[in-house]
């Protein structure tokens, strides 16, 4: 599997990870309701926090990220959402050959 596209799945499922954890601290401390969702979305989202960070760094240096690029991209792990936002900044940014990745049957 290509580096970016790692990158890219980790982006999204931390995101969608984001999402989960927001909904379950809403369900404990807002309704006071039940803490299941804090404790099932704070593992996930601790382990996709995790596999983003390394993601980022493997795509970095195999597409040769400047340092500016690195920072935000491993600083956009941290607000909620933004890890989608930046691989959508970074996906328009790339190189056409890059863009196009191997199908596949290669």
């Amino acid at each position: 599997m290509q580096p970016y596209r790692i990158f890219r799945i980790t982006a999204v499922a931390e995101a969608f990870s984001w999402a989960g954890l927001l909904v379950g601290m809403y369900l404990k401390r807002v309704a006071e309701v039940t803490d299941m969702g804090v404790w099932l979305f704070g593992r996930l989202h601790g382990a996709l926090f995790v596999a983003y960070i390394v993601a980022a760094l493997w795509v970095a240096r195999t597409e040769r990220w400047s340092l500016l690029r690195t920072l935000v991209g491993l600083a956009a792990s941290i607000p909620p959402f933004t890890s989608l936002i930046f691989e959508r900044w970074v996906a328009r940014r790339r190189p056409a050959e890059r863009a196009a990745e191997p199908s596949a049957a290669n």
